[in-house]
């Protein structure tokens, strides 16, 4: 797995808590959400970025 992938996974699981209680109307809760998921998706298109490097080089890089 890139080290990207594992950041990817752990602001996600970070940010668990937030949501359920966003979902109960926590409006701080919903501010943190809103952050977490901008890291989450800056996240998703470096790992975007790099499966298609992976597939132009034709195999991974170390």
């Amino acid at each position: 797995m890139t080290q990207n992938y594992e950041q990817l996974v752990n602001a996600v699981n970070a940010i668990r808590d937030d949501v359920e209680k966003a979902g109960t109307g926590n409006k701080a809760a919903c501010a943190r959400v809103r952050k977490g998921m901008q890291d989450v998706k800056s996240l998703a298109q470096e790992i975007r970025k790099e499966m298609l490097e992976l597939r132009d080089s034709g195999g991974l890089k170390t």
